[in-house]
């Protein structure tokens, strides 16, 4: 009897840099967890979450299987070694949950070319041809030299695949792999997912302290296509010589603050927060 294929959704991670759980952020109408479990559940025999003890009882992971996360471990690694450990006789398809061009083709791809003589299967990345270790699938007897290189203080997974022996493929479609960390990252995204969703609408916009000055203004009211605050201020930054990023800024839709990747509605108001409002 051949070892199970497990499935092993990442969604453990801090999102510190989105600001917002990715998890949760929804491309294709459900949220990208939900959205990746369902990709991957017809290629493996189980599809589990990875997160980390204190997300157990989050609504968004709840619903599905666990694996959470050894104490004293942390990252992508944590996830693979402690579902290893879990279940060291299973083969495990490991997935980042914040893929969201990844398609159908590229899954099809990875599950063909699997060679189950190597320690793993993964793609060269589309960037720097490096191991792509977040799309790729762990053969059982990966796991020693997982725990091992976990134990020798590793915690890159991507290193890993470069010091093992790696069976290495071609993505059939060059952005599957690209993962979105950011604000601006998903503003983009959005807008290359869903081309035709974007309706213009009128929001008005007001700049406080150092935007006031770069912008020239106070407030404005503009007529855009831009879905969410993220995608309306990249817009903006495209527009006038401003120096702070988003990660220095606070966004506030209607008087009340809000995340990044909320979206706008015609009518709104919008206020972009310097770490300073004064002056």
């Amino acid at each position: 009897m051949s070892e199970p294929l497990y499935g092993l959704v990442l969604a453990g991670g801090r999102s510190s840099r989105m600001q917002s759980d990715k998890a949760r952020l929804q491309y294709h109408g459900e949220s990208q967890l939900e959205h990746t479990c369902r990709l991957l559940a017809p290629h493996v025999d189980q599809v589990f979450v990875s997160v980390r003890d204190d997300q157990r009882g989050d609504p968004a992971r709840a619903t599905r299987p666990q694996i959470v996360d050894q104490p004293d471990l942390a990252g992508p690694i944590a996830g693979i070694a402690s579902a290893q450990a879990q279940h060291p006789g299973a083969a495990w398809w490991v997935l980042a949950c914040d893929l969201p061009f990844l398609d159908e083709a590229t899954l099809s791809a990875l599950e063909q070319g699997r060679s189950r003589s190597a320690l793993a299967t993964a793609f060269r990345s589309a960037h720097d041809g490096q191991p792509e270790p977040l799309c790729a699938i762990y053969e059982p007897r990966s796991s020693a030299a997982v725990a091992q290189y976990v134990a020798d203080g590793g915690k890159c997974p991507r290193k890993f695949l470069r010091l093992h022996p790696t069976h290495l493929l071609t993505a059939p479609n060059a952005r599957a792999l690209d993962n979105i960390n950011t604000p601006q990252e998903y503003a983009a995204a959005m807008q290359d997912l869903n081309p035709a969703a974007a309706t213009t609408k009128s929001i008005r916009v007001q700049y406080f302290a150092l935007l006031r000055d770069q912008a020239g203004r106070s407030h404005e009211q503009l007529a855009t296509g831009a879905r969410t605050a993220a995608a309306l201020f990249a817009e903006l930054q495209q527009r006038y010589p401003f120096t702070l990023t988003m990660d220095q800024l606070r966004v506030a839709i209607n008087a009340e603050f809000a995340e990044w990747t909320q979206d706008l509605r015609d009518g709104d108001e919008v206020v972009f927060i310097p770490p300073v409002a004064g002056g």
